[in-house]
This record gives structure tokens, C-alpha cells and sequence, in this order.
């Protein structure tokens, strides 16, 4: 067999997802070329339905790349957060931050979409199956099959960008033991741009506007998750109605998903010339829906260090310092929160009752809340 000619590049990506894509357009724009690599299809991406969560901050990045999907995105103008057979609630408002709306909610494949409509022509390898990744001091070798043909690509630095490790030594994993159902369903009333996050024993119960309905994040242990994506439409609704109360009614329910929830932690960032952003460095809880704007922030700092210091150790050990904070600070917050919320003691009930009512009187302590949800935990911009 013909040896694979070896190409070169500075920097190549593996997943072309939305962090990747990123990644990408922000190194573009400073005027660095980078490469992406894909196992799956340029369109495999046009066909996945999830919701994605997203901040205020996360939208300021994006149209700085000309990438956020307008017509698509369904403003959050307010967040309802309380809990179940509980006293205390909150309310946040985006009135109190003279913003447009605290975040937005978009489909996945209308992000990926609006990314992808900023890449060249030759920005990409899809559809292709990496067979080695060999790494020394300075280069990074990557071995791969690409439409019936072997390929070379030798770079100064890798970047992960797609992909949950769950048994690699260096990635520390903690299992909630809960499970996230995954549906669409239509609200009556509407929504009016509200989202709420309702605390419940079983776990967190998030309803996120999008379009005219909700994407629904239904947390439950495993057993209670087989028993409800066993059900038929009309009896999830009532489950979920049971969960939520009476200040709405909810019908049409769409197919439902699930997936098992953990915290994943990757403890170093950088190796020799690799790294690890978005969920290859960390998976949060999707409570709060700290982790996909996390991802976007790992990107976004990894491309001004690279544009400002280039492809080096120091310039490297920079950026792992940089997400420290961002990364511990917002695992930390999602971590408690879920354990704090996920039980039904007398004690914790009425501590978190009386938490949620502090946010609600003390406005300094919502801000603080609000501002690291919008920005991150160094509260950027």
C-alpha cells in the first residue's frame, strides 16, 4: 500500500460542532487558519433536534462571527425558579439588566447551521475516521481514513473539541444517578418568554421557551426515567403537570430522549500539544444551562490566547490558567445547586426555601446569580 502523504497544519480541531466551529471562525478572524476534522457527515448535524440553552453573553460572542441564528432563537425575557411542595421563589428579569433577554433557546441544528454558513469551502474533513494520534514535544501526528484514502496530518497543535470521556484516567467523573427526559410540549397559555427551573425531590425540572413551546428537561432517578418514557402522551403530560403544579396546563407532547447525567471533569487541559475544550474538558449538570455556554467561553479564550501569544507552552499553560476559575466556578455552582435541590429532608427544604426567598428580597444576591448564568463566573463581558 502507497504510504499516506504527510500534510501539515498550525492548528487542527477534532469536532466540528458547534464549539469547534467556533473555534474555527474566531482564529479565522484573527487572521490564523486552522483545520477541522469530523467523523460524521457535513450535513449529519441538519437532523438533530435538541434545544440548546444559551446566554446573553454566549449570543455576544457569536455575533462577533456573524454566526447567531436571529430568525430561530427564542428569547428568555424572565427565569421562575422555585421548588416543589416548598415555600420560596425567585424571579429574574432581564428588565434589571437592561438587556434584550437573559439568554435564548435554539435548536441545535439552527446553530450548527448558522456556523457552518461561515466556514470555506476547504475549512473541513468530514466524514472522517481517525486511526492514530501519535504526539511528541512540538507536532502531533494524526493518522486517518478519509474517503477510501489514508491521510497524514501533522500539527503544532490539537485541539478536542467533541466527545464525553468517561474512562479516561485523567477525567474525574461523579454520577448523579439521574437521568434527563428530553421532550418538546405545548403550553396553555403560552409561555410569554418565561422560563422556569422547579426544584422537585427527583431532580431538577427545567421548561425553556422555544418557539411556541417548551423544551422540557425532565430529571428523574432511572427507574422513575423508564417509567415515564414508557408512557403514552397523555399520561407524561399529567406526570409532568404533577411535577410542575397548576399554573399552566401542557399538551401535544413530542417524542422523548433520554441521557444519563454526571459531572465529568477533565483535570489537565493541556498535554504536550493538545487540548481539550467544551464537553471533551467538562459535562455539567444541565441544570442552570451553565455547560454548552462554557464550552462556547473555552473556545472563544483559546483563540484570543493563541491570536495574541501564538502555539507555545507558556501560551498554553496561559490558557489552562485562564479557565480555571470559569470552569471550577461554574462546576461548582451546578454541582451544589443539584445537590442541595435533589432530596425532599424537612431541614433542606426549608433552607432552600428560605434561600430562594433571600434572592427574591435581596436584589444583590440575584444579581450575583443572574450576572455569572448571562457571562460566566468572571461575569464577562
Amino acid at each position: 500500500m502507497t504510504e499516506a502523504a504527510v500534510e501539515s497544519i498550525d492548528i487542527l480541531i477534532i469536532g466540528a460542532g458547534p464549539v469547534g466551529m467556533t473555534l474555527h471562525l474566531a482564529l479565522a478572524a484573527g487572521g490564523q487558519h486552522s483545520l477541522l476534522l469530523d467523523r460524521r457527515p457535513r450535513d449529519a448535524q441538519q437532523g438533530d433536534p435538541r434545544a440548546l440553552a444559551l446566554s446573553h453573553g454566549a449570543r455576544q460572542l457569536l455575533e462577533q462571527l456573524g454566526a447567531w441564528p436571529t430568525q430561530t432563537a427564542t428569547p428568555i425575557e424572565t427565569i421562575h425558579i422555585s421548588q416543589k411542595d416548598g415555600f420560596g421563589r425567585t424571579l429574574i428579569d432581564r428588565q434589571d439588566y437592561a438587556l434584550p433577554a437573559l439568554g435564548y433557546v435554539v435548536r441545535y441544528r439552527d446553530l450548527a447551521a448558522a456556523l457552518a454558513a461561515r466556514l470555506s469551502d476547504d475549512a473541513l474533513i468530514d466524514a472522517a475516521e481517525i486511526l492514530d494520534i501519535q504526539t511528541t514535544d512540538t507536532l502531533t501526528t494524526v493518522s486517518l481514513r478519509h474517503a477510501g484514502q489514508l491521510r497524514t496530518i501533522r500539527t503544532r497543535l490539537l485541539v478536542h473539541a467533541e466527545g464525553t470521556p468517561a474512562d479516561d484516567p485523567a477525567v474525574t467523573v461523579s454520577d448523579y444517578a439521574q437521568h434527563a427526559v428530553i421532550a418538546e410540549i405545548t403550553p396553555q397559555p403560552g409561555h410569554g418568554r418565561r422560563a422556569w427551573e422547579r426544584f422537585t425531590p427527583d431532580g431538577p425540572l427545567a421548561l425553556l421557551p422555544l418557539g411556541n413551546e417548551y423544551s422540557v428537561v425532565f430529571t428523574l432517578p432511572p427507574s422513575k426515567a423508564d417509567a415515564v418514557m414508557a408512557l403514552d402522551d397523555d399520561a407524561f403530560a399529567a406526570a409532568l403537570q404533577s411535577q410542575f403544579g397548576q399554573r399552566m396546563r401542557f399538551t401535544r407532547p413530542g417524542p422523548r430522549s433520554r441521557f444519563p447525567l454526571a459531572l465529568r471533569l477533565r483535570q489537565t487541559l493541556v498535554r504536550d500539544r493538545e487540548v481539550w475544550i467544551g464537553n471533551t474538558a467538562q459535562t455539567l449538570h444541565p441544570v442552570s444551562g451553565q455547560g454548552f455556554n462554557l464550552g462556547i467561553r473555552d473556545a472563544w479564550q483559546l483563540a484570543e490566547t493563541l491570536l495574541a501569544d501564538g502555539i507555545g507552552d507558556a501560551s498554553l499553560a496561559r490558557y489552562a490558567a485562564s479557565r480555571r476559575l470559569d470552569r471550577n466556578g461554574s462546576a461548582f455552582f451546578t454541582d451544589k445547586i443539584v445537590r442541595l435541590f435533589s432530596n425532599d429532608s424537612g431541614p433542606h427544604k426549608a433552607a432552600r426555601g428560605l434561600g430562594l426567598l433571600a434572592l427574591d428580597v435581596f436584589p444583590p444576591a440575584r444579581h450575583f446569580i443572574a450576572k455569572r448564568m448571562i457571562w460566566g463566573a468572571r461575569a464577562w463581558p
